[in-house]
């Protein structure tokens, strides 16, 4: 599902109504008629229901669902919060249409640009039993920080024990970044109109929108494409999509080969991870290079992977002597090379990653990489080595790793996540997944897909490591390296969700998740 600004959603707009001869008033109607709808399925109990309505066209959806409100029977008071004689356009019709209805309608706002509800005994009197509002005061329309009176309005609003549904976006909130401009509505559940806009999958927005849904108001298909709109969000049947399929005929060389080049003392954990990560997406066979030392421990973890035992340094990571034989095997083998987890920073085993990249490139072995983790901070330490990376490759730092990578302070690369993977990728030729909250994944050609799936008790230890596994995995089955990064972060988050419907968020840990890989592979193809 595509993702867009404000500006974009605004083009949208226009084009469907002058281009394409669809009338706004019509798109209003559409849009309250959905609205009214999915109060009907969330708050099917709620009967009295006060409409919070600006002067613009996400006020006018406003009066449109009050109006539709009243005629089923709902107890519904609207509220406006700019003069009647301020609404234009199809919010102007509508307002006009309720005042014909005799609809019970109230000024927010007294002669002196006030808060006049919060004392006024109607208001006191008529709030004491209600149990739903809805907010239709900017939406996508709002333009700078949002101030007084309707910031109080808003503060208000946010005060009153009862739940609020936003109309296509919380008012107060940038369509864009997510980040609230002044006092924003703190919404139970948002419901958007055509598409879903970049704030309200970013956070602080993703929090203030609440449960968010999504619905179709009829743009037609030619126009939005028209806008060549590069930003996406995974869904289920997207993801879907890129499963491959699994014939009766099929045998383990069918899937694929991984590598894991992983491991240092200490640091098994990350090693074993990634690599049963990798088996448990999909992969057919999985070999993990390891520092001789460790061999015979990881042996008893791991009895479905192979092990390639390499010579070590003197603090037990990877040796760089370890280079030729690594990418002889992955050539022989024609192995995925998942590189990063748990390697250590030892001198030498930064000179070994930045040699397996560079002989990769200088040999025309064009083997396709995965690197994280160490991996990452290696390539931090030698920005230069990035060049020789291409499209196929995968990085997937999480905001720290990002930060050494980029030398940028991490609050400023979080102030525009889509906008610095986005910049990143193209810069680089390579595949990112900025790994955060949400994680967002980005090619070369500007392409981004924000990721729909997951939850805060992965915030621990390890989950990059499957991760990696999982994506390295997918791309061993012949994925293109952009879906199997979108699909491995899909399945990784909802294996995440599975894991957390279990035994909750709280003590959630990456072998929970790794556990639950196949459930979520099997909840796209069942």
């Amino acid at each position: 599902m595509k993702v867009v600004t404000a500006a974009e959603m605004r083009q949208i707009d226009q084009d469907t109504i002058e281009g394409i001869g669809i009338p706004g008033i019509v798109l209003m109607e559409t849009a309250g008629s959905a609205i009214v709808r999915a109060i009907e399925r969330h708050y099917p109990t709620c009967q009295r229901i006060g409409i919070f309505a600006g002067k613009g066209n996400n006020g006018g959806d406003g009066i449109v669902i009050a109006r539709q409100l009243a005629h089923i029977g709902r107890d519904v008071r609207l509220f406006l919060v700019s003069p009647p004689d301020s609404f234009t356009g199809e919010a102007q019709i509508n307002l006009q249409i309720a005042e014909n209805l005799g609809l019970p309608i109230e000024e927010v706002l007294d002669e002196k640009d006030g808060w006049k509800c919060g004392s006024a005994e109607v208001w006191k009197d008529w709030i004491a039993n209600c149990e739903l509002f809805v907010d239709a005061i900017f939406g996508t329309g709002l333009r700078g920080t949002v101030r007084d009176p309707i910031a109080t309005v808003i503060n208000a609003i946010n005060r009153l024990p009862i739940p609020i549904l936003s109309v296509d976006l919380p008012s107060g909130l940038d369509a864009d970044t997510g980040h609230s401009l002044g006092p924003c509505v703190r919404a139970e559940r948002t419901v958007t109109i055509g598409l879903p806009k970049r704030g309200l999958l970013m956070h602080p927005g993703a929090e203030l929108a609440g449960k968010l849904e999504v619905i179709d108001i009829g743009f037609p298909e030619q126009v939005v494409d028209a806008q060549d709109i590069k930003v996406n969000w995974t869904s289920a049947t997207q993801a879907a999509q890129w499963m491959p399929p699994r014939p009766l005929s099929s045998h383990k060389g069918s899937y694929g080969r991984v590598l894991v080049v992983a491991g240092s003392t200490g640091m098994t954990g990350a090693a074993a991870l990634a690599s049963e990560a990798a088996l448990r997406a999909g992969a057919g066979l999985v070999t993990l290079a390891t520092p001789k030392h460790l061999n015979p421990i990881l042996e008893g973890l791991l009895p479905e992977v192979m092990t390639l035992p390499l010579p070590e340094t003197d603090t037990g990571s990877l040796a760089v002597s370890a280079t030729s034989t690594i990418l002889e095997f992955a050539e022989k083998t024609k192995s995925i090379l998942a590189i990063g987890p748990g390697l250590s920073q030892h001198p030498e085993t930064v000179s070994l990653v930045h040699q397996l990249i560079r002989e990769n490139r200088e040999r025309g072995l064009d083997l396709r990489i995965v690197i994280d983790a160490d991996g990452l901070n290696a390539l931090s330490q030698d920005r230069e080595i990035i060049s020789l990376l291409d499209s196929e490759t995968v990085l997937t730092p999480h905001p720290g790793e990002m930060a050494r990578l980029t030398n940028t302070a991490v609050p400023t690369l979080e102030k525009d996540r889509i906008g610095t993977a986005q910049q990143f990728a193209s810069e680089h030729g390579v595949t990112l997944v900025f790994k955060g909250a949400p994680t967002v994944t980005s090619a070369p050609n500007g392409n981004l897909w924000v990721n729909s799936t997951g939850n805060p008790g992965m915030a621990t230890g390890g989950m990059g490591d499957v991760l990696t596994g999982i994506i390295s995995g997918l791309m061993a089955q012949g994925i293109p390296s952009e879906n199997a990064a979108t699909l491995g972060v899909y399945l990784h988050g909802s294996a995440g969700d599975i894991a957390a419907e279990t035994s909750g968020m709280q003590g959630l840990i990456a072998s929970d998740v790794l556990k639950a890989v196949p459930e979520a592979i099997f909840s796209l193809i069942q």
